[in-house]
């Protein structure tokens, strides 16, 4: 077990006066978490703070049983690092300079309201975060869509989970993930692929192994073309060449077919055929998608893919064969130009097999953020989505969220606005006028990164960032920063990747004049709609005192959909370690499993009257059946060629998350993985005369950074790896820009690069 990377603080520390219930600020598992403060004015706790967290215990009453990350482990670091953001500053001169919040909040309204006054509501966009609370998105889509009838708002999820929330309407008809964490304890075979859990994820992959560790003939599959810690408690890995997923995953369905190990009941009774042609989605036959099969032969995938024959062969009869199979991926799958068709491909071997809606055999898409699902999905924060399950195309989608916000019928511009690459491209040219940036750091976690930081870095129009730190490498670029709480210093929900809602308690407070982002969020919505002449509106729309006024409206706005959160009123909410929705009344234990009444759903036999256990009612045009796709391989964006012949791609470290904006503070890790490198094949290196910690250049058709080589046989031959989390060693300046048509998430895992030694 790699159970080094874990560790749990022990109650036993001296000076805690309280132990308040929070959630893990870090990646989208949502381990339950309790922090620790003093009070008084003490040694440990100086003004003007009225306590200080000084440790983290894990919630054992939570999913996570106790278990923390070494990241969540040191948690409290994060609210005490020397760059907090203390006051608005303001760009004048060319450095930044502190001013009053009321200044900051008047130039921040003058300039988003004469930008809508000279070229309309799409001059101006708002580019929010899977790290802001459910009430936070919800706030600012109700502002933006419902308000000003602006559409230009969109989310890091974007670049993250948009691929994998398509892939669930696509397949299912609704993006509502089915599985959930307990069905580890159930499973017999793991299939992961496109994620590297060990590290990524390291609590659930925690309960892999344990589960492993039953003595029972558990399976681990997994696919990478890296020799991950992950790949290493494998039972088969398959070392694949990156891009070549599809290839392999429909192999594996040839070899179910082939072998007659479909379940013939369950595709009878619950599944329809779907395929593109002519750009349009038509309806084929059984026997239709057997003949797409055939050109995927495991001969043929062992080709284009680089994992042999016998592999896919085992891997797919170990997934069928299995009495439960539970599937598990994550950016190597979603940061795709064909990361939708990927998502597509993981249900088909569910529904192909029957491999799902019981105990142990689910798929399940992990999220990279704390509230990705919950935020930004569920709440409606992204530019194509109105609040839970709505659409901003849909015409009664519309006509309902009017109703509900209480605003003229027609205000919700139609249209859906802008997504994340192309928010920034406008505002690079100087069409989007304002541009507000709330709690991410796409000045370094944007694809093609020079051309986003050169457009907004010449100030063709107001740039606004809101962030816990500075200097970033975003708030660098601003002309007006503004200081948000983090964390515990404020209040409010998160959801993840299990369906789980969790309310994090305000427990002290924020540093300077910070402030929670809501409270950003409602003194400058007020304000604008008072610099445009509509004060008794936003009396109106904006009623709300704190973030459980919010969440009341939330749970309203949710009801009657199947995301259902009637019964998780704050004050249960408080007292509870989780709860999964949908939760129609108070009395309701969550939702364990979706689409069956057996294990849980009881919104089945309610959407659907001819439903005895399964149903997928989010797809009502198909008679409530899910979708199998005919998704063939599609070649990335960029393949290597003789100028550039490896293909570089991109993650995460144990002990770093993200852009490292918080666990670079923190002096452990920091001392753990200082530096940035790229990983290098031995093969490779030895055909480039290249030897470990050598300085290496490494250069795509977008650019070029200088890093240490670390020779090491994880990555295949071809391949090199970057982690993407140092602010120095900007490795998104290669990446490329290219996106799914679909889902509009960028192709962050794979793009074409040289490398060569570094000139001394």
């Amino acid at each position: 077990m790699h159970n080094a990377a874990l560790s749990r603080v022990s109650l036993e520390i001296p000076h805690v006066d309280k132990w308040i219930k929070a959630v893990c600020r870090y990646c989208g598992a949502g381990c339950g978490v309790y922090a620790g403060i003093i009070h008084g004015t003490g040694r440990l706790s100086p003004a003007p703070f009225s306590g200080k967290v000084i440790a983290v215990e894990g919630d054992r009453d939570n999913w996570n049983k106790g278990a923390l990350c070494v990241k969540g482990h040191r948690l409290p670091a994060i609210l005490y690092a020397e760059d907090r953001l203390k006051y608005p500053m303001l760009r004048r001169g060319g450095r930044f300079v502190r001013v009053s919040w009321k200044e900051a909040m008047d130039i921040m309204t003058e300039r988003f309201a004469y930008a809508i006054k000279q070229g309309g509501t799409d001059a101006v966009a708002f580019y929010g975060s899977g790290q802001l609370c459910i009430e936070e998105s919800y706030f600012m889509a109700k502002f933006f869509k419902g308000g000003l009838g602006a559409n230009n708002i969109d989310a890091n999820s974007r670049l993250c989970m948009a691929s994998a929330a398509a892939g669930y309407i696509g397949t299912y008809g609704k993006d509502e993930p089915m599985g959930s964490y307990d069905d580890i304890f159930h499973a017999d075979c793991f299939f992961i692929i496109g994620s590297n859990m060990a590290e990524t994820h390291p609590v659930i992959f925690k309960l892999i192994e344990e589960r492993k560790q039953t003595g029972k003939d558990i399976k681990i599959i997994v696919a990478d073309p890296r020799k991950t810690i992950t790949a290493s408690a494998a039972d088969l890995y398959m070392g694949l060449i990156p891009g070549s997923d599809a290839v392999i995953l429909n192999a594996m369905q040839h070899v179910i077919v082939k072998e007659n190990l479909y379940n013939k009941n369950f595709l009878e009774n619950h599944v329809v055929f779907k395929a593109i042609r002519d750009n349009k989605t038509v309806n084929v036959t059984f026997e239709e998608y057997v003949k797409f099969l055939d050109e995927y032969t495991p001969e043929t995938a062992e080709k284009l893919s680089g994992c042999r024959a016998e592999e896919i062969i085992k891997a797919a009869l170990w997934f069928a064969a299995s009495g439960a199979t539970m599937s598990l991926w994550c950016m190597g799958i979603n940061q795709r130009t064909s990361g939708v068709y990927l998502n597509n491909l993981m249900h088909n071997l569910h529904l192909l097999t029957g491999q799902i809606c019981r105990p142990g055999a689910t798929p399940l898409s992990l999220t990279g953020q704390p509230n990705a699902c919950g935020g930004t999905r569920d709440a409606g924060l992204l530019s194509h989505l109105l609040p839970y399950g709505r659409f901003i195309a849909n015409e009664k989608d519309r006509g309902d969220m009017e109703k509900f916000w209480g605003i003229p019928a027609g205000r919700i511009n139609p249209k859906p606005g802008l997504s994340t690459i192309d928010i920034f491209h406008v505002f690079g040219k100087g069409d989007i006028k304002a541009l507000w940036i709330a709690c991410t750091n796409p000045g370094q976690s944007l694809p093609n990164l020079s051309s986003y930081r050169n457009g907004m870095g010449s100030k063709p129009g107001f740039l606004v960032v809101s962030d816990a730190y500075h200097p970033t490498r975003t708030t660098e670029l601003a002309d007006l920063v503004l200081p948000a709480a983090l964390w515990i210093e404020k209040d409010g929900t998160y959801g993840q990747s299990e369906r789980r809602y969790q309310y994090s308690e305000k427990v002290v407070e924020p540093p300077g004049e910070a402030r929670s982002d809501l409270k950003i969020m409602m003194e400058f919505a007020g304000q604008l709609f008072h610099a445009l002449g509509r004060d008794d509106e936003a009396k109106m729309l904006f009623p709300f005192k704190n973030s459980e006024d919010v969440w009341d409206e939330i749970r309203q706005a949710s009801q009657g959909t199947t995301y259902d959160l009637m019964g998780m009123t704050r004050a249960r909410l408080k007292k509870s370690h989780g709860l999964q929705w949908p939760c129609p009344e108070e009395g309701h234990p969550g939702t364990m499993r979706r689409y069956t009444a057996q294990y849980g759903d009881s919104l089945v036999r309610r959407l659907d009257t001819t439903a005895s256990d399964i149903s997928f009612y989010g797809a009502k045009e198909d008679g409530n059946r899910a979708a199998i796709w005919l998704r063939p391989y599609k070649a990335p964006a960029e393949s290597p060629d003789s100028e550039y012949p490896f293909i570089l791609t991109t993650g995460r470290q144990i002990d770093h998350w993200h852009t490292g904006t918080m666990t670079m503070k923190i002096l452990e890790l920091k001392l753990s993985s200082p530096d940035a490198y790229v990983e290098i094949n031995p093969e490779d290196a030895a055909r480039l005369r290249i030897k470990n910690n050598d300085r290496v250049r490494i250069a795509s058709r977008r650019g070029f950074i200088i890093l240490e080589a670390k020779v090491i046989d994880a990555p295949r031959k071809g391949v090199v790896f970057v982690p993407m989390h140092y602010s120095d060693r900007l490795i998104n300046t290669l990446t490329t820009d290219a996106y799914d048509e679909i889902s509009k998430q960028p192709e962050f895992k794979i793009c074409a690069v040289r490398i060569e030694a570094a000139m001394s």
